[in-house]
């Protein structure tokens, strides 16, 4: 007999609508008092003692048997192993793969430009690379090649000089793929630590490990505190919630089709949402009874099923403008549009972080090969923040270079102002510029 996974049901034209929402929404993100404490230790002993403290926490929770830091920096030639260890068709994706990532994101580096005023004052902007960006890829329970090329490879394309990759490798167990892609992404230098004391030594440095200028990738709890933890002292790309996807399906797309797409994020982890947005509440019961058959043939079946019966759901809209409406106030991570004119909607959705269009563009494709990064706000964070881009590993610098006459007619501005802000040598400096009337 097929099992049941019961999926919450909200409707959007219900006067408590907004309340279920926001209870389907509700997420906790870093805030656990026992894990900050833990972190806290962590990163106040690698920042103090470097390489013993980090050896010695890799030494406890990875379980290795390493003399020294030294002995977990993996050479070059051993990533050009793993690369010809894998198989021809493992190898091929990840080289498919990482060429459509470098051309996407080849799109998006930006330019220095600058322009001269009727004065001849120039006014510009310069566009530089960070010097060192350190990655932080899982290991593990999980392991994920294409999380290195989607961090390693806007890097590079950027321009950063020195990208450094940090990997847990717990019992000595080694991805080869992980690696492969390392190689692939001419990651600069490789090191198998992990966990908060991973992000300590990037964020600090230690005797083996360079301090770097960003700290980019997902980890765990302990990870994600850590990283908040060392915000400011580096920059972070983002505090990722649990993955999202928000599927709007305007009835005609093979229920099989949805419910896999339902599953692709809810088999993540528990915590993973999975919405569907529809206005046909018939075609809502051919999804569910297409979860219901499909979902006891998944490997992680428990997982997903947890994921779509505590934090599933199905909207019933009115129509595509109330479903607008919704995917807005959402602002998901992931959002399909199987649709039959998903260009139509496109101008009037202002918060997702990656947009999928049409029936045959399964979020899958955005994981791993189509182009564009698969690192994206969750939570709701799209509202105001991007995909991880090329634009993360670039700096921009004001260029100011004034004429004698812009000099001039910009101090007697600035002394005005100067001067009604009581900050008198700001006024006189500005004032010695000041061509005198003859």
């Amino acid at each position: 007999m097929t099992r049941v996974t019961p999926i919450k049901q909200l409707d959007a034209t219900a006067p408590d609508f907004e309340q279920q929402l926001q209870e389907l929404l509700a997420w906790e993100s870093v805030s656990d008092h026992a894990v900050a404490k833990t972190v806290a230790t962590i990163l106040s002993e690698v920042k103090s003692e470097g390489d013993q403290a980090l050896l010695r926490y890799t030494q406890k929770f990875d379980r290795l048997t390493a003399e020294s830091v030294d002995q977990l920096v993996i050479p070059r030639e051993r990533l050009e192993e793993s690369l010809e260890r894998i198989s021809d068709e493992q190898r091929q994706a990840l080289l498919l793969a990482a060429d459509r990532v470098r051309s996407y994101h080849e799109h998006q580096k930006q330019a220095s430009w600058s322009y001269t005023e009727a004065d001849g004052t120039v006014l510009g902007q310069q566009i530089t690379a960070m010097e060192r960006v350190g990655i932080y890829v899982p290991g593990g329970k999980a392991s994920y090649p294409s999380s290195v090329l989607m961090n390693a490879l806007p890097a590079k394309v950027a321009g950063v000089d020195e990208i450094i990759m940090v990997v847990p490798t717990p019992d000595g167990e080694v991805n080869d793929m992980v690696f492969a892609a390392a190689a692939i992404a001419d990651v600069d230098m490789v090191i198998t630590v992990g966990g908060a004391q991973a992000i300590a030594a990037l964020a600090y440095g230690t005797e083996t490990v360079p301090k770097v200028d960003k700290i980019v990738g997902p980890g765990n709890i302990f990870v994600a505190t850590a990283k908040r933890s060392v915000f400011g002292a580096v920059a972070i790309d983002m505090i990722a919630g649990p993955s999202e996807i928000l599927v709007v399906c305007d009835g005609k797309t093979d229920p099989d089709w949805i419910a896999m797409d339902l599953f692709s994020q809810a088999e993540h982890d528990e915590q993973a949402q999975a919405i569907l947005i529809a206005t046909d509440a018939d075609y809502l019961q051919q999804v569910q009874s297409s979860i219901d058959r499909l979902l006891p043939t998944l490997s992680r079946e428990p997982i997903a099923r947890q994921s779509l019966t505590e934090r599933g759901a199905f909207i019933l809209v009115q129509d595509m403008g109330q479903a607008i409406e919704v995917i807005n106030r959402i602002a998901p991570e992931h959002l399909e549009l199987s649709i039959d004119e998903p260009e139509a909607l496109l101008p009037k959705i202002r918060h997702a972080g990656a947009i999928f269009m049409g029936r045959h563009t399964a979020e899958a494709l955005g994981d791993y090969c189509a182009g564009p990064n698969h690192v994206l706000p969750t939570s709701g964070t799209a509202r105001f923040s991007s995909p991880l881009g090329v634009y993360d590993f670039q700096k921009r610098s004001s260029i100011i270079n004034c004429s004698a006459q812009g000099a001039s007619d910009l101090g007697k501005v600035a002394s005005v102002l100067a001067r009604g802000e009581s900050l008198e040598a700001h006024a006189r400096s500005a004032e010695y510029r000041i061509v005198k009337d003859s």
